[in-house]
């Protein structure tokens, strides 16, 4: 039976997917004969359009991250009582996943900072990793002064309990750019991001696009958004538009190509066939807009505390723009779109993160192959 590493993702947003998938395939180029065990609420097809490496997927809600109304915009209350219905971990049900990894041949437990991994893990008498650039238990903090009264007791209980499950990790794996670096990880790794696989000018064909067209890719994440300044794109006719997760199904309209969350194209191919990238702050578009060099006009999450921490990076190693959210919600953005396609972009000669937290993985040594 092929050797299995059991890997637990949250399911906040596709960021922490992509993280893992990146990672994932690196462990495939190592080692392919290891076998993926995913225990996640991301759509199994996200990991049937991203790894090459076998797998087999396990729906499971491995945590709770935020309740969102947008991509902006996070709702503390809605959070709160997930929480209350989540921790802590159900004994049964942790009882019940470990003897199904113990099935399943793992030797390894691996969490993007889905805490409920490494209380599997403990149970099961396994050794596990924590890959993060931010843990829950810090970014809970950032809303304390947000909740109240009893809410308030419950939320600093949470806070406590998922730190005593973070601090369980036997590995630690911090991924640039770290929100808080901590002296005892194993490793910091660059940013980790999934690899292009279809050079630009075929992704380009495909896309039916005439030869040296700027485009622009417009995105806000695995969660929702409402577009509403798609008039205001296509009278921008110097320039071809393209928005993932923009409709339920494939739609062009002069220069603006809707495309809906899962589509035929890979979202890294589009990221790198991209002359310039409007995206919200948050570490997968962060990660992969750095890897493909284009030039990025950023939305900050005001209230997120990961988002500072990823504008400092972005201003201080990426070709961009500030967008504010008025901006990007009226389209007023478009007048500042010739500055942002000016400037130069990137070249990326350093490893991929995934690549560092692959080989750190293996050498491990708990994953027998």
């Amino acid at each position: 039976m092929s050797p299995s590493i059991a890997w637990f993702i949250s399911p906040h947003g596709f960021g922490h997917a992509a993280r893992s998938a990146a990672v994932m395939d690196a462990i495939h180029e190592l080692h392919p004969e290891i076998r993926f065990e995913i225990f996640t609420q991301v759509p199994e097809w996200f990991f049937a359009d991203s790894l090459t490496g076998p797998f087999s997927y396990h729906s499971l809600l491995t945590d709770i991250g935020l309740a969102q109304t947008n991509s902006l915009h996070e709702d503390v209350e809605a959070t709160l009582q997930r929480l209350n219905n989540f921790l802590p971990f159900d004994t049964a049900q942790l009882e019940q996943t470990a003897n199904q990894i113990h099935r399943l041949n793992c030797s390894l437990v691996v969490c993007d900072i889905a805490p409920l991994g490494l209380a599997v893990a403990q149970t099961a008498g396994l050794p596990a990793i924590l890959i993060e650039n931010f843990r829950w238990d810090w970014i809970y903090r950032g809303y304390l002064s947000a909740v109240n009264g009893e809410g308030r007791r419950q939320w600093a209980r949470h806070i406590a309990y998922l730190n005593h499950w973070f601090e369980q990790a036997d590995f630690h794996l911090q991924a640039e750019p770290v929100c808080r670096p901590v002296p005892t990880a194993n490793l910091t790794t660059r940013p980790i991001s999934r690899r292009p696989r279809t050079p630009p000018q075929k992704i380009r064909r495909q896309l039916g696009l005439p030869d040296n067209a700027p485009l622009v890719m417009i995105t806000m994440g695995g969660v929702a958004w409402q577009y509403t300044f798609y008039d205001r794109l296509q009278a921008a006719t110097d320039y071809f538009f393209i928005v993932p997760n923009g409709g339920e199904k494939p739609e062009q309209r002069g220069n603006l190509i809707l495309l809906p969350t899962h589509s035929n194209f890979f979202h890294p191919d589009l990221m790198n066939a991209a002359d310039a990238v409007i995206a919200k702050v948050g570490y997968s578009s962060l990660a992969e807009v750095y890897r493909g060099g284009a030039p990025l006009g950023y939305i900050a999450r005001p209230q997120f505390p990961e988002s500072p921490v990823l504008v400092e990076y972005i201003q201080q190693n990426m070709p961009g723009l500030p967008i504010t959210k008025a901006e990007f919600i009226s389209g007023d953005w478009l007048a500042r779109l010739p500055d942002l396609l000016a400037q130069t972009r990137s070249r990326r000669d350093a490893v991929n993160g995934a690549e560092q937290a692959a080989a750190f993985i293996v050498s491990c040594g708990s994953v027998e192959t």
